[in-house]
Parts: C-alpha cells; structure tokens; sequence
C-alpha cells in the first residue's frame, strides 16, 4: 500500500521509534517569538545546555510588540518590555537569527517564515503558538509546541510525538468570484466542527485547493487548529517552487537543484489511505462570516442569525444560548442587520500583500462609516514596504484606516491593546472566542474583502455589494 505525503516526511524525520504510537522527530527548523521564546532560552541557558543548531532557529518580535507608529522596546503591555528585552539578550547568547523591531525581515511568525523561505517542501518545523499549521502549506510538516518541548528542541533538535491519525479534506469544483480561501476555511469548520479534526493531520486537496495560490493556501492552512487539527499540508508543486525560489534561506545554486528534485516527491500515491476522507464541494462556498464564539459558528453572510435547530448537530443547547447572549443576537435576524464598531485586517491569517490588495480594492474611493474605527496591520515589515510601494496604505488611510506597523497587534489582546467592551468588531482574524479581542469584545470574523466593505458600510456587510469592480 502506498503512503500519504505526511508519511514519507514522518519517515524520513523518524530518529527512533520510542512505543505506544511515539517516536522521536528530527525537527529541521524552530521558530521563536518574544512571547515565549526568550523563557526558553532563558531557561536552557541556565541548565548549561546550548542550542544545538543555532542555524536553524529564528526568534521575531511580533506577539507583545506595539504597532503604533514611532513604536519602541517600551509597549502597552505593562511587562512587554521585558519579554522584549529577555528575547533579544537569549538570542544574542545562543547565536540565533533575531528579526528585532527594526529589522527588514520583522514581522508576524508565520508570516514571516513562508516568506524568507524559512519553511521549506518536506521540512520539520516548530513553533511555540498553535497557529504554526499555517507552513504546511508550502509542503511542510510544521505544529505548534509548548515552550518545554521548545526548550527540548533547541536543545536537541529533536521532539518526541504522538504520530497523528490521518485526514484528508477533497475540496473540487470552483470558489465562486468574491469567495477567497478564508471563506473556505470558515466553511469547513462550519461544516466538520471545531473538533472534526482532533488527533488528525489534515492534507487538503482537490481542484479548489490547488487552483489556490500560495497565500491563499497559508490562510486556508491557518485555521486547521481551529478543527483541533495536529497540523495542515499542501502537497507542494510549481506554483510552491517558484514562491520559494531566490528567498532568503531557500536552498540556491546546485542545491536548489537537488532540492527540487527531493521536494517534487513530496505526494500521496494513489493507493494511500486515510484515517479519514472528507468531501466538499468549492462551488457550495458563499462568503463567509461568524456568529457565535467558536469558529465553527460560522454562516453565509447573507443569512438570518441561526435559530437552535438549525445548528444543534454541532452547537449543544448551553453553547448555543451562550454565544447568543454573548454576541447579544437576535436568532432569525439578518446577521447584516447589526452595526459594528470597529474593523480589523490584519494577523497571520489575513495580513499579506495579496489580502491587503484585494482589501484595498473596495477601499478605492470610499469611506469608512464614521462610527467604525478602522485598523488595518500588515503581517511583516517587507509586507508593509511592499504594499506602502504600491500606494495602498494611502487608500487605506484616505478611506479611514489607521495604517499599522507590522505585528500580531489586536487579534488578541496579550499585548497591552483591545477593542472596548461589548464593541461588535469586523475581524480578519482566526479567533472569535469571547474577550479575544479585549474583555467582553464581540468579534466576528471574515474575510479582508468582508471587513472593508463591513467598515464602508458601518454594519456587516457583502462585499460583493461592489459588483463590477475588478479583484486584484
């Protein structure tokens, strides 16, 4: 019987076979941020144990830094500035690549890492936050950690895990105009539920998968956690190889070569099994927004707010009155007919060029409702450069945005900055749970397109409203 792609990397990163379903992983590459890494090295370095291969790790400032223009060590964070300070010392001690604030190649982890060619076809990775899914979709084996096992990496290069079941998620047909990949992901955790996935690694596949373009994969990617997923793959292929060629820490000269070769048999072969098989269809995909407190109380935009009966396959009776109260609904009302507070495009789900553009193309021209506050955080420095060299962020700003410097900023409110209580917040993000983004803050989340058309119109909005304009 042949094997899944996430087998033949498993095998070939396998140092031992330890028992019970465990075996002892070779990781490749450990990605470290100022929220916990600087504690882990901290902490290896006062049991005198070295990073093993301080090449392979890179430490960002990202989660606790400010992004308010003219920002420094000092945050709104009450403590931030010593989590600043303590991963910047670590990383100087362990002799480790540190993307600091007022570097280039800074910005939100796993944003960061696709784009510098950290994460690479058939590669282990490590992360300590549990949005490190993201990277599998550049073929990469990539998960989220806690910062002992952290400790135990950069000390050894190795972990020992649990080898997940296997899932895969078939998504064929077309995502319609206006349909992006967050919409997708909203879906099918509207579909499978916030646990569908648990102890599973998902590969996604299908047409409407790999007619996706790389960033687009890395959103649909990121939200795998949200389907208590071990992690997220993408088979690689040439849309991937030629993402990654001439990036910073991808392979060059005669090793690109070498590892072209390797990474173009990184596949499932046709007679492999899963675990599990999911099936979908990308043409059922409206665009997307939630409701609830939980990703997968997710809905068309265009619907009522669910009634008990409709959801109660997935949604328990308790949850369901909760997320109602919450979210202060009315069931059976148009989720449109709520006005919002505030806007947020930005965190490492929807803040790269591509979404900042397609954003920026329902901003041309208009304005935010003057009751919203509108903030828009790109997900790296070079994303911003980028972007600030194509003139977006003047129509982010003529619209009404603020325009950020880049980090994770407002998805959550660990570092110092929120949305005020009971405030109804428009969000990109990953993450609707209640207090997410501040205490009591209600937030729903949708696609870059939905939030700029949402904040235009000062209520929850379709950005297909603007027919006729065309995407980037």
């Amino acid at each position: 019987m042949g094997k899944t792609a996430f087998e033949k990397i498993w095998d070939a990163h396998r140092v031992s076979e330890i028992g019970d379903g465990t075996d002892l992983i070779l990781i490749d590459r450990i990605l470290l941020h100022e929220r916990t890494g600087g504690v882990a090295l901290k902490s290896l370095h006062a049991s005198g144990r070295p990073v093993n291969d301080p090449a392979q790790v890179f430490a960002t400032m990202d989660h606790i830094v400010d992004t308010l223009p003219g920002r420094s060590d000092n945050t709104l964070m009450p403590t931030g500035r010593d989590f600043i300070l303590a991963t910047r010392e670590a990383s100087k001690e362990a002799g480790i690549s540190l993307f600091d604030l007022n570097d280039r190649r800074q910005g939100i982890v796993h944003v960061i890492s696709p784009e510098l060619g950290i994460i690479l076809p058939g590669a282990t990775l490590v992360c300590p936050d549990s949005h490190t899914c993201s990277q599998g979709a550049l073929g990469g084996l990539a998960w989220g950690i806690g910062s002992s096992e952290a400790e135990h990496a950069l000390a050894t290069s190795t972990l020992r895990v649990n080898k997940p079941k296997t899932m895969r998620i078939t998504i064929d047909g077309e995502l319609a105009p206006g349909v992006t990949a967050k919409d997708l992901a909203l879906y099918i955790v509207s579909e499978i539920s916030s646990s569908g996935a648990v102890g599973h690694m998902i590969e996604y596949a299908g047409s409407a998968v790999t007619s996706l373009d790389v960033e687009a994969r890395l959103t649909l990617c990121n939200m795998a956690t949200e389907l208590g997923a071990f992690s997220a793959f993408i088979a690689p292929d040439e849309k991937v190889f030629a993402y990654l060629k001439g990036r910073d820490y991808a392979p060059k000269g005669d090793d690109w070569t070498a590892a072209l070769e390797q990474w173009k048999t990184i596949f499932t072969d046709a007679d492999a099994s899963f675990d599990k098989d999911v099936t979908l269809s990308g043409n059922d995909v409206p665009p997307m927004v939630s409701w609830g407190t939980s990703p997968q109380q997710s809905m068309p935009v265009t619907d009522d707010v669910p009634l008990y009966s409709e959801v109660s396959s997935r949604d328990s009776r308790d949850s369901y009155d909760r997320a109602i109260a919450y979210m202060d609904l009315e069931p059976g009302e148009p989720l449109r007919s709520f006005s919002i507070d505030a806007a947020f495009i930005g965190s490492c789900t929807n803040s790269r060029l591509s979404d900042l553009r397609r954003a920026a193309d329902i901003l041309i021209g208009q304005k935010v409702a003057p009751h919203v506050k509108a903030i828009c955080v790109p997900g790296s420095t070079s994303v911003k450069a980028l972007a600030e060299a194509e003139g977006l962020d003047k129509i982010f700003l003529d619209a009404g945005f603020e325009w950020r410097e880049s980090g994770c900023s407002m998805c959550f409110f660990a570092g110092g900055e929120s949305f005020g209580a009971e405030e109804r917040v428009i969000t990109s993000t990953n993450r609707n749970f209640e207090s997410r983004q501040g205490p009591k803050t209600r937030s729903h989340l949708a696609s870059p397109e939905t939030v700029a058309m949402s904040a235009i119109m000062g209520h929850i909005a379709d950005a297909r409203m603007l027919a006729g304009k065309e995407s980037r």
